[in-house]
């Protein structure tokens, strides 16, 4: 067998291998194959509809069904038509003349209206000696908000932005395929704007390109010049002035001081002011949810939070009448700027670093076809204002993970309580702090609401289903004729489960497009029979790989969840290597399989679950359990002696429909009657059930190997340390997991992270106070040996060899 596809090739060694791939693609294919379209049935679904019980009203108003009927469009492709010119000239300039005219509104007075503000002029009327509010205020306190305005915004510089414009319009063009936006989302989203509230663009995060692609998208599409809410950690003083003129918004650093700071205050109160002058000028704003791509810490970002709090406060004053919330997702086929290294503090983007890294990326795209493709989707949007009025009433009770979770690990109670899970990772700043804490609450569970809608929402790449298949299947090498029939049934399942898919085409074209795109972390290989051998490289090609296959987990979240709890709930009767016949025997009855899965989803962190905060945990449970019946690997079984399901006659209610919220829309058949025992189900024994059920539990297998290990890590970590310090133990006890056994998956960073931080929640981990800063101890519970025993096993009952 020959090996091909190196991982990086030397420049003058390309077109050698260009031709050699291309050879072996056509030499790997006997037989005639199918195009895969990325849609179900006879028309495209509509992704990303706004909550039905939050947003009715936005629901019914803003969507049309005659919008499914509109293509895509390539946002990048700019030809001659897109002008108000011909010829052969304009088809060599069209880039150019396209960005002169585009329309860019200018505002010269708007510094003087942030001055002019109340609550600015309020305070430092205040700070002025003997101040009542009617003199001017001293030039030194003038400069002083003169400074922290210049600190978050410029005035727009025109020439610039259309300069820029051009140049971002050529790069893209290099670095991308295409990027793909739906007709008819945008039209929505003009249909939004009509009715006169400024825009709010609520984003993931996926790259630092983002801050400077999505902005591109909306301008070109004559929604005008986005404000963008940034971060200044990732952006050098020169970088940050430059962006500023670009249309960036920067939070000043005196914003974050304690509430009673007076240059805190100042600050704040400048920053609001700018915020309000913004959103009543109806400019639309654009803030990311997520924290910056490599940031090791909690998904939701502090300064997206802090930014919402500004627009919901804003409203809740009535300084506007109402704002529009759009959730934006965006999905790359490989992410340009993804670090090989993700254990790295976040440094600046310099000027010229930037510069340099765009140089280095356009010679390594030069004279070659792996491009990427980029699909942006603008889901439905929402009232802010109805939003706030009609979340109030899902706000239910919430517990710790404490008193949830850790009298069932200890073995103390097997009584899950019925209540929701408080569990909070991001810190909140000092703008966020400001607010009351009803309006702190809603800021939360409304980046969180919205970010799960934008997950959600968000298409699913053709890397991303390439590399689930290679991590979880075949990580000893698969067949490439093999490989093709799965990817095309992962492609179908991906449909059938309503989530829409950024790709279409020949299967063995796209096929080879993935591939190429992964050509770093996969090898080929030719056999003698004429076909091809893929085979995942092991160590951070696997780990890459991991985190490319995460983009796939929300379509198949519930099963996977379901499947985990099963096999928890099995753990204790049958052996995980035993017959999948024997385990088809074992009856299980539905409030067991409530309470596994109710404990599975207490475990995992809300960072990777994102439940809908309008959602009850119940509500979950049964999501998962019907899912499971859904795709046939539960079935139902009758008891011996029971009375069978469809008999209806002399069942009673039981107390649970007395208190169950209003919008709790579940089946009628679920346990609301009091029956003895319940309904009862086995796994299903059709011949593709094991290998799906298997695939569905090795999808939470990651986070899951990463707790248990960080579990067996307790009685071998030196503590007390820092929190930065106990987690950099941790990983690097992965790492040596992660070459001793070959899990290289679990060897990641954020899983590190995200395991402290449950085991903190849940009482395993305690944070005290000291001179050398906040230190971890372990707790007196689990102190002893034969705790975190229980912890460990407790764990490993959901993982699935």
């Amino acid at each position: 067998m020959d090996t091909m596809l190196k991982s990086s090739p030397q420049t003058q060694q390309r077109s050698n291998h260009s031709d050699q791939e291309t050879s072996l693609w056509s030499s790997g294919f006997g037989m005639k194959l199918e195009a895969i379209t990325p849609f179900l049935g006879k028309y495209r679904p509509f992704m990303g509809r706004c909550c039905q019980t939050c947003t009715p009203k936005s629901w019914e108003s803003l969507f049309h069904r005659s919008i499914m009927d509109l293509g895509f469009c390539n946002v990048i492709l700019v030809k001659e038509e897109n002008t108000r010119f011909r010829g052969w000239l304009v088809r060599r300039l069209c880039y150019f003349l396209w960005s002169l005219e585009q329309h860019i509104p200018t505002s010269s007075d708007a510094s003087q209206k942030i001055m002019e503000n109340t609550g600015v002029q309020n305070l430092l009327a205040g700070r002025v000696p003997g101040g009542s509010g009617e003199g001017q205020a001293p030039d030194l306190v003038m400069k002083e908000v003169q400074r922290i305005l210049g600190h978050i915004q410029a005035t727009l510089c025109p020439f610039l932005l259309r300069l820029f414009s051009w140049a971002l319009l050529w790069f893209l063009n290099r670095l991308f395929l295409n990027v793909q936006l739906h007709k008819g989302q945008m039209k929505m989203v003009h249909k939004a704007v009509q009715e006169g509230s400024p825009l709010v663009f609520l984003s993931t995060h996926k790259s630092l390109l983002d801050g400077f692609l999505l902005p591109f998208v909306l301008f070109s599409q004559g929604l005008g010049v986005v404000r963008v809410a940034l971060d200044p950690r990732t952006c050098s003083p020169a970088l940050r002035a430059l962006l500023r003129k670009l249309g960036g918004l920067f939070l000043p650093p005196e914003a974050n001081l304690s509430l009673d700071s007076s240059d805190g205050i100042l600050a704040r109160a400048v920053v609001r002011a700018t915020v309000e002058q913004l959103l009543a000028s109806g400019q639309p704003l654009l803030i990311f949810l997520e924290e910056p791509p490599g940031y090791p810490g909690p998904r939701l970002s502090a300064l997206g939070q802090a930014w919402l709090g500004l627009v919901v406060q804003v409203v809740q004053e009535g300084i506007i009448p109402d704002a529009t919330l759009v959730p934006v997702a965006i999905a790359y086929d490989l992410v340009p700027d993804a670090p090989c290294d993700m254990n790295h503090d976040l440094a600046p983007l310099g000027l010229w670093t930037g510069a340099l890294a765009v140089f280095r990326k356009l010679g390594n795209c030069w004279g070659c076809n792996r491009r990427a493709c980029v699909r942006v989707h603008l889901a439905q949007p929402f009232s802010l204002q109805e939003y706030a009025i009609n979340a109030r009433s899902c706000w239910g009770s919430r517990q710790t993970l404490e008193h949830l979770l850790q009298p069932i690990v200890l073995g103390e109670c097997s009584v899950v309580p019925d209540t929701e899970k408080e569990q909070e990772w991001t810190p909140s700043t000092g703008l966020l702090l400001t607010l009351k804490e009803e309006d702190q609450l809603l800021v939360r569970r409304l980046s969180r609401h919205v970010l799960s809608a934008s997950v959600a929402s968000s298409a699913v790449m053709s890397t991303a289903i390439m590399a689930t298949l290679l991590l979880l299947k075949h990580q000893k090498g698969v067949v490439l004729s093999q490989l093709l029939g799965e990817f095309s049934w992962l492609t179908e399942e991906t449909l059938l489960r309503g989530f829409d898919v950024g790709f279409s085409g020949q299967l063995r074209c796209l096929a080879q497009h993935t591939l190429s795109l992964l050509r770093a972390h996969v090898v080929l290989l030719r056999v003698h029979q004429g076909d091809l051998v893929v085979v995942p490289r092991p160590g951070p090609g696997l780990t890459h790989l991991a985190r490319l296959s995460m983009e796939l987990l929300p379509t198949f979240l519930s099963e996977a969840v379901g499947a985990c709890a099963v096999r928890g709930l099995l753990a204790g009767r049958v052996p995980p290597e035993g017959p999948w016949e024997l385990q088809g025997i074992e009856l299980l009855s539905q409030n067991e399989l409530y309470r596994q899965i109710l404990l599975l989803l207490h475990l995992l962190p809300q960072d990777l679950l994102l439940p809908q905060p309008c959602q009850s945990s119940y509500c979950s449970c049964q999501e998962v359990l019907d899912r499971l019946i859904q795709c046939g690997l539960l079935v139902a079984e009758e008891t011996p002696g029971s009375r069978p399901a469809c008999d209806t006659g002399r069942q009673h209610l039981s107390a649970k429909l007395l208190w169950k919220p209003s919008g709790d829309f579940t089946d009628s058949e679920s346990d609301d009657f009091e029956e003895p025992g319940g309904r009862c189900f086995r796994l299903s024994q059709q011949s593709r059930c094991p290998d799906f059920f298997l695939f569905l539990c090795r999808l939470l297998s990651p986070i899951l190997k990463a707790f248990a290990q960080a579990a067996a890590f307790l009685h071998l970590g030196q503590l007390p340390d820092s929190e930065v310090g106990y987690s950099q133990q941790l990983f690097e006890f992965l790492q040596a997991c992660a070459q001793e056994e070959g899990i290289f998956e679990c060897a990641d960073p954020n899983l590190a992270i995200s395991a402290i931080w449950t085991f903190k929640d849940l009482g395993v981990l305690q944070q005290m106070p000291s001179p050398a800063g906040p230190q971890l101890h372990l707790s007196p519970t689990f102190a002893s040996r034969d705790n975190q025993d229980k912890l460990e096993q407790f764990i490993r009952q959901f993982i699935c060899s």
